[in-house]
């Protein structure tokens, strides 16, 4: 042992790096005595140096996080929709008597097929092809600087997922008579004929415009205003719980459950509004009264219950002077199952007032409705409600991206008094659907579009059924959850509703 090398015992063969060294070999300390490991929490606010859509201000969920809704989604809840979208379809080529029709609509299948295999088999994301909708060049600018050499797995789980409807999209669009085929008509239609109770709860309280009682003070009045303001607040909340790309497989008990509206409800259900900006809303709300015209726009997120409360929410406010206009914001075409589209937003109103879809409904029920869709009718006959719909709803980009990607669309929303962004897919676009501290600030969370000059007052009413929350007061409340209610996050049973200020008013610049 002259040369100071220490030689191996004589059972074993040495460890030799390059130029035949010998390497050192692994030697494991035990460290009992020293101090214990500190759960340490990353620093905050935290300034990354870049952020795109590859690489959100906090790391991005992705499908191989195994930890994460994403990796249900993308392994599980896709190839489940997507094989009912193909059932769908394939029950109405069994409609079809004309060959020409019967033969596109058997390609439109097969391309559906080509995409199911691609996302079971974790293909890359291609270009989306030019089927002529407004979008392509947004979609495939995105993969290309962004994506190039993703998959459905290692992509952030947002994109992906958005992805793979607009593929579905593709499916339809390049056939020569199927372009406007929705797949998940016939399951939206389904969900809101079962959703009756909910329903007639609400049109025999609304039928009649709303008016106050004769002889009350003005200081009542306003306290009226606002109790029904905060709790068709919770309405238009909680009629998001029923999303069709959540609840697969649904008993109508159960949606009757998800669907209650009464009073008791509601009051049982406001200490599940975990960041509750509710009276700072009413604050901001009631002041547009004092304006010459208060605008209020809603970015939609469910056809059928869920856009119903969201009229129904929406008439008050039109009712009480609180707008004087509002203007929803619609998809394109069929998006994440139950988003909803013109025709989704056409049948609801029409079925209100034509249809017979609760036949078991007494005449004064039926009266109801019809009275309440009469005068949503009349609303967008006199232009105080409009509909909506920009191509960068149905793109991959956030809404970070919103200010940069659709310039005329945020210079649009920056002219109103309050934007309403429904539902947990908006609220993970605002948000980048990212892994940030639950007590990351909704204004600090959505970014430019609280940031930038211009930005309107936002506001995000979700139910909780995603991964990504922000907007709570610390981060005490989501630990407790994470050990007492694994599960917390993708339950529906917790909601939200934010409010940023923005900066409206300032006029609104581009780079």
């Amino acid at each position: 042992m002259s040369n100071g090398v220490v030689n191996p015992p004589p059972t074993a063969k040495p460890n030799t790096g390059p130029a035949g060294q010998a390497a050192p070999s692994k030697v494991t300390l035990h460290l009992g005595h020293l101090p214990s490991k500190k759960d340490i929490k990353g620093p905050w606010p935290r300034t990354p140096t870049r952020v795109d859509p590859n690489n959100p201000p906090w790391p991005a969920y992705r499908g191989y996080h195994e930890y994460s809704f994403a990796h249900a989604t993308m392994g599980v809840r896709l190839p489940t929709i997507l094989g009912k979208a193909i059932d769908d379809t394939t029950r109405t080529l069994n409609e079809q008597s004309s060959e020409e029709r019967i033969v596109d609509l058997v390609e439109c299948i097969e391309r559906m097929d080509v995409l199911m295999q691609d996302l079971s088999s974790n293909q890359k994301l291609r270009p989306i092809i030019d089927d002529g909708e407004a979008d392509v060049a947004l979609w495939n600018k995105e993969i290309a600087k962004y994506f190039q050499g993703k998959d459905f797995m290692n992509a952030p789980w947002l994109f992906a997922e958005a992805y793979k409807y607009r593929r579905l999209r593709e499916a339809f669009t390049v056939s020569k008579f199927w372009g406007d085929y929705d797949v998940f008509y016939r399951q939206k239609c389904d969900t809101f004929s079962r959703s009756s109770d909910a329903v007639f709860e609400l049109s025999m309280r609304f039928a009649e415009p709303f008016t106050h009682s004769g002889g009350i003070a003005t200081e009542a009045k306003l306290e009226a205003e606002r109790l029904m303001f905060l709790e068709l607040t919770q309405v238009c909340l909680w009629g998001n719980s029923t999303d069709l790309s959540l609840l697969i497989n649904m008993t109508e008990e159960q949606i009757k459950s998800l669907q209650s509206t009464g009073g008791d409800h509601l009051a049982a259900t406001e200490k599940n509004i975990l960041g509750n900006h509710m009276n700072q809303l009413w604050d901001s709300v009631k002041e547009l009264r004092d304006k010459t015209g208060g605008r209020i726009d809603f970015v939609l997120d469910n056809a059928g219950f869920e856009l119903y409360c969201d009229c129904v929410y929406a008439d008050f406010l039109i009712q009480s002077g609180l707008a004087t206009q509002i203007r929803f914001h619609g998809k394109r075409y069929p998006w994440f199952v139950s988003d909803v589209t013109k025709k989704d937003w056409e049948w609801l109103l029409n079925t209100m007032v034509y249809g017979n879809l609760f036949p078991k409904a007494s005449e004064q029920e039926r009266e109801s409705l019809r009275r309440l869709g009469l005068r949503w009718k009349q609303y967008e006959r006199e232009g105080k409600w409009v509909y909506e719909q920009h191509p960068f709803w149905c793109t991959g980009y956030t809404f970070w991206e919103l200010h940069s990607e659709a310039p005329d669309l945020f210079l649009h929303l920056s002219r109103s008094d309050l934007v309403i962004f429904k539902g947990d897919l908006n609220h993970r676009k605002l948000t980048y659907d990212c892994a940030a501290p639950s007590s990351t600030p909704f204004d600090i969370a959505i970014g430019p579009m609280a940031s930038a000059a211009g930005a309107p007052k936002v506001c995000s009413l979700r139910t909780i059924k995603s991964d990504v929350v922000v907007g709570l007061e610390g981060d005490e409340t989501a630990e407790r959850l994470d050990k007492e209610e694994p599960g917390w996050k993708i339950s529906g049973k917790y909601a939200v509703v934010l409010l940023s200020e923005g900066r409206p008013g300032e006029k609104v610049r581009f780079a």
